[in-house]
């Protein structure tokens, strides 16, 4: 599976989250403990806000150990919200339209799972992207879709219902035409204000999700892992969450998608 780490509060070098840390995010890519991948190498990318409104987005194909770009990158680029993914591709081919995270607007989406058999129903899955959506769809991952789908279903003012409404529709497809688990979903999105952050899945084994607030930086990750073994507060989100984080607070509500699913 794919690793992912955000962060939001008083801003850092990115490489306090994504390299410097001895379970960074870099260090995941190579050997996470909590998923059944050993290696996640199939590109990477960081999105993270700044003085626009509209994120800076990086992504590329190479293992995100070995490109001095992106060490670089995150030496240098101070930001108070940023997104960081590590790919561990589920099927579509390895390219930079398909890394994560996904952009539209101010909006940033990155997702660590799988819409169960996506293959046997991808067609029907772009044809919920609307027409004037449809230019925004650069690759051809069932994330993507889920994230198109949302904005369709009104993220901009309802982050949440829209990501239950998109992913129920996802689910209604999976059960339909494709396979089981029909979803496996820890995502993050974010509109430059606020993070948002949901742990969820169809079966018994949504993926792992984590956060904990830091003093020392006035700062809260939210992440795949732990970025320090054995180091104390961090949070583990419960299955069924959907969670926003605001300064140091964090509100957590119950997220079921497949109450819609059923309804539909």
């Amino acid at each position: 599976m794919c690793r992912w780490a955000a962060y939001t509060g008083a801003p850092i070098f990115l490489d306090e989250i994504v390299s410097r840390p001895g379970h960074s995010l870099i260090h995941q890519s190579h050997g996470a403990t909590q998923c059944h991948t050993a290696i996640n190498a199939d590109g990477f990318g960081v999105a993270w806000y700044g003085e626009r409104a509209e994120p800076g987005l990086y992504r590329d194909v190479m293992p995100a150990w070995s490109d001095p770009n992106l060490r670089s990158l995150t030496a240098q680029v101070k930001s108070g919200l940023f997104m960081a993914h590590v790919r561990a591709s589920t099927g579509t081919a390895t390219s930079r339209n398909n890394c994560h995270p996904f952009t539209w607007g101010r909006w940033s989406f990155m997702h660590n799972g799988q819409v169960g058999g996506y293959d046997a129903f991808r067609r029907d899955a772009d044809m919920m992207i609307p027409d004037a959506l449809y230019p925004c769809r650069k690759g051809a991952t069932d994330s993507e879709a889920l994230f198109l789908i949302a904005i369709a279903e009104g993220l901009e003012d309802d982050p949440k219902g829209a990501m239950e409404r998109a992913a129920a529709r996802l689910i209604t497809l999976a059960r339909a035409k494709g396979a089981a688990p029909h979803l496996r979903l820890t995502g993050a999105l974010s509109d430059g204000q606020r993070l948002y952050a949901m742990r969820y899945a169809t079966d018994d084994h949504a993926p792992t999700l984590y956060h904990r607030w830091s003093d020392t930086r006035g700062g809260r990750a939210v992440v795949s892992e732990p970025l320090e073994q054995g180091e104390g507060g961090w949070v583990e989100v419960p299955p069924y969450s959907f969670c926003t984080f605001v300064d140091n607070t964090v509100r957590v509500e119950d997220f079921h998608p497949c109450r819609l699913a059923v309804a539909a």
